[in-house]
């Protein structure tokens, strides 16, 4: 049976995705067949399997890392918030329901056969397994009903490494208050410390290092450096979000929903150089991009009228007016419509008139559409005509249905969860389009065509503004991440902590 290694933090974002990412691709560079797991996974990045299974993206990104195909084994629970109080429950990739947090807080450990029928399937397979906790472990309010820190950690009979963030200060106070919440049988299970996102000089902080190994009886195995890598974020805690200015060749612009999600749609397109990607969440903030985007959206009622609210729909009616781009992806492509009607109450329930900038209609239904596709743009009118016949390949996650009042679509279909088809989708209008596949400029070819397209709006030449291999790109992006942790933890004692187990 597989070993056993558990990443938990002392709060979210300390990081504890990315140094799972990172021990994934060590144990990998070292000859082990290693798999991730999270048991449960709040976030609204998710991705299809080519089982048409949904999972989160943070698991996706570790196994990439792993060099192994993203299952639905590593992440079988997943809560897609929906409202501050509530969110939609997928168990083994399949839409559970809508829970708010106090019913599923009674239900979860009903969960648990679940969660270990996947874990026993990955321990079956591989050499290792990584596992990740999720926020804090010492959540006293909620410890009794908890499968995904220390919980986890006792049915997997698994080490844990606490790892806490000096970029946020207090580090110190996180490990040692942290320690002193769990339980002493939860304690033990606690075989080592790292002190995550580091800037500075380590000499400085050794006697601390020194005293939080008295305080806490436990060693400090590491001291990772803050790393400036594109690796794909969990979360919309993610800094990505929190880029507002312009300063590319190319200026694309992004809606930032309250419930934005599937945002690593622009990681790419963030990638090439001369082009940036910004995140606008006002007015002032929108000014002229060269293209706008609508993006995923776990709410698009909801957001939508938050759209109206802000300002925001006005402008982008003012926008289209003057022959701007626009593009939406899934809920974003659903509010371009005319119109979105709930009679499931998916959402809201009732209707809303869309932004009206698209010849189409969306109704809600209580059937998830769950597709990993391939496929290519068909005849592209307007700005993005260059993008007419390119292949692209991508993943469908919606709730509705979109109807469209004209003929034709925006891509064809060819394959959707290995099934051929042929099957038109999106639509367009003039410089205005929409679609909900996401990943639909994930490809070399399709964003090339993109900012051709935009160059050519724009009046200047495209000069040496080139997509690079995405693929060569990612893995790159990996080896950098376990370089800088293998060469900041001492992995000697972290294959020592393995081997022991608890």
């Amino acid at each position: 049976m597989a070993k056993a290694i558990m990443i938990q933090g002392t709060m979210s974002n300390v990081g504890k995705s990315l140094l799972a990412g990172a021990f994934c691709r060590i144990f990998a560079q070292d000859g082990y067949k290693v798999a991730p797991f999270k048991s449960q996974n709040m976030a609204l990045n998710s991705f299809i399997t080519k089982e048409g299974l949904e999972m989160g993206r943070a698991q996706v990104m570790q196994a990439q890392a792993a060099g192994i195909e993203p299952s639905v084994l590593m992440n079988p629970i997943l809560l897609k918030p929906t409202s501050d109080v509530g969110s939609q429950v997928i168990v083994n990739g399949k839409v559970l329901g809508n829970m708010k947090a106090r019913e599923y807080y009674t239900h979860k450990k009903e969960l648990i056969p679940h969660i270990m029928s996947a874990y026993r399937r990955l321990e079956e397979k591989y050499d290792i397994i990584v596992l990740e906790g999720a926020g804090s472990p010492a959540e006293i309010n909620l410890k009794s009903q908890d499968i995904v820190n220390m919980g986890m950690a006792k049915l997997a009979k698994s080490p844990v490494i606490l790892a806490g963030d000096i970029d946020r200060g207090g580090v110190f106070a996180q490990l040692a208050g942290t320690m002193m919440l769990l339980e002493p049988q939860e304690q033990e299970l606690v075989k080592g410390l790292i002190v995550n996102k580091f800037r500075g000089e380590r000499e400085i902080l050794a006697p601390g290092l020194t005293m939080m190994e008295e305080i806490s009886k436990r060693p400090v195995l590491g001291v990772v450096p803050y790393m400036h890598l594109d690796i794909d974020d969990e979360d919309s805690l993610s800094q990505r979000l929190d880029q507002n200015m312009a300063g590319g060749k190319i200026d694309i612009a992004v809606i930032r929903f309250p419930r934005i999600s599937n945002f690593t749609d622009f990681n790419f397109l963030s990638s090439i150089k001369g082009v940036s990607v910004r995140y606008v969440s006002c007015v002032s903030q929108l000014k002229n991009p060269d293209i706008l985007f609508l993006p995923g959206t776990k709410n698009t009622m909801g957001d939508l009228q938050w759209l109206r609210e802000c300002g925001l729909e006005a402008q982008i009616k003012k926008f289209a007016s003057r022959g701007g781009v626009i593009f939406g992806i899934c809920g974003g492509y659903q509010m371009l419509g005319e119109e979105i009607k709930d009679p499931v109450n998916a959402e809201h329930g009732g209707s809303m008139a869309g932004i009206g900038l698209l010849p189409a209609v969306t109704v809600f239904e209580q059937e998830k559409a769950t597709t990993q596709t391939k496929g290519y743009f068909s005849k592209v009118d307007g700005a993005l005509s260059g993008l007419s016949g390119v292949f692209i390949e991508g993943y469908e996650i919606h709730m509705g249905k979109t109807m469209l009042q004209a003929e034709q679509g925006l891509v064809h279909f060819t394959e959707t969860n290995g099934q051929e088809v042929s099957q038109m989708e999106g639509c367009q209008r003039g410089n205005v389009y929409g679609s909900y596949l996401h990943g639909i400029f994930d490809g070399e070819q399709a964003v090339q065509k993109l900012l051709e397209g935009l160059c050519k709006v724009k009046g200047i030449s495209i000069g040496d503004i080139k997509p690079i291999s995405q693929q060569e790109y990612r893995e790159n992006q990996y080896d950098l991440l376990a370089q800088g942790v293998r060469e900041n933890v001492e992995m000697d004692k972290i294959y020592e902590i393995l081997e022991r187990g608890i």
